[in-house]
């Protein structure tokens, strides 16, 4: 690192060196420990008996914590998605469940703002379609931080909720939908896109009216022709929401690609916690109860308003992480054995 003079060089390297240097402290602290057993039994076997019991105390408690580091070492070494710590594109779509579906749409979005807030995380909103009660009819937002996705790609799935809607007048719970998806967004992308295979089509973008509609054709929309893939920004500027939209066109691709290469591994990987399967319902929070439910590992917690406020989504993420962190070390166990 001292020797490198390009700036991008010298991030790569310090990234390089942030995410080793864990797995190396960790080694270390296993070889030391291994490296004193020889030395404590040979104090045990000296023959002075009070340093023999201070050595035998040190070595029963060398041995309680070994297989803790062994494991810990096995986990960061462990084959990782190679996006661990990219940042990520963050979708959330209102779906079964009309006005309230929006809603819900609404609160998660927020819900995931906060909880980047919490984390130092910066959140950009690329486009938004707004629901006519409020909330979200589509909302898609970039998420720029260290381990964005690693952390979030859990999020991915159908996010269902029963709650009472403020429209209902007999008080009946009702049952509604909102889709998350989380894209990982790599610094660099390497996608040839061919001009000939895209259409590009510009429109005015929708507003409240008044003063700060936009009276101009600055909104873009992309549509990539082979994959059918449609993205669109509809911020003030055309240039910068045609760079906004080429982005986000690069991420769809290669999230394309991740997942054609995912299809093509076993099915046993593709069971596994974070695989990406996003047509099956992966949570549901129940307002009445206070509960939030992760159906892919059985986890139920009754601190619905904390995870809402983003302040306890850690509560849900961190066992999905661990559940996974399981699964891969389980992989690499049977791929030694």
């Amino acid at each position: 690192m001292a020797a490198a003079t390009d700036g991008a060089e010298i991030v790569r390297l310090a990234k390089e060196h942030a995410e080793l240097k864990p797995v190396a402290d960790v080694v270390l602290k296993l070889e030391q420990a291994r490296g004193a057993i020889p030395d404590l039994q040979e104090m045990i076997d000296s023959g002075d008996p009070e340093l023999a019991e201070m050595a035998r105390a040190d070595l029963d408690q060398l041995n309680t914590g070994l297989p803790d580091l062994e494991r810990e070492v096995a986990l960061l070494l462990a084959p990782k998605d190679r996006d661990e710590n990219a940042s990520a594109i963050l979708e959330v779509r209102a779906g079964t469940g009309g006005d309230e579906a929006a809603l819900f749409a609404g609160d998660l979005f927020r819900m995931y703002q906060r909880y980047a807030q919490t984390r130092g995380w910066r959140v950009e909103l690329e486009s938004a379609s707004e629901g006519e009660m409020g909330g979200y009819k589509e909302v898609i937002a970039s998420i720029t931080g260290d381990g964005v996705f690693g952390r979030l790609k859990f999020e991915s799935g159908v996010h269902r909720v029963q709650r009472v809607p403020d429209t209902e007048a007999q008080g009946r719970i009702h049952t509604s939908a909102a889709t998350v998806a989380v894209l990982p967004e790599p610094e660099d992308i390497d996608i040839d896109i061919r001009d000939q295979d895209l259409r590009i089509d510009t429109y005015r973008s929708s507003g409240a009216g008044g003063q700060h509609v936009n009276k101009t054709d600055s909104a873009v929309r992309i549509t990539h022709l082979p994959t059918g893939i449609v993205v669109t920004s509809s911020e003030k500027s055309q240039h910068q929401n045609r760079a906004r939209a080429m982005k986000a066109l690069q991420v769809k691709l290669y999230d394309q690609q991740r997942e054609a290469a995912d299809t093509a591994r076993s099915d046993a990987r593709k069971a596994q916690v974070g695989s990406g399967d996003r047509s099956e319902r992966i949570r549901t929070y129940n307002f009445p109860q206070g509960r939030v439910t992760d159906h892919r590992i059985n986890l139920t917690l009754y601190n619905l308003p904390k995870v809402m406020e983003g302040e306890a989504l850690d509560d849900v993420i961190e066992p999905l992480i661990a559940e996974d962190q399981a699964a891969r070390l389980a992989a690499l166990e049977e791929e030694l054995a």
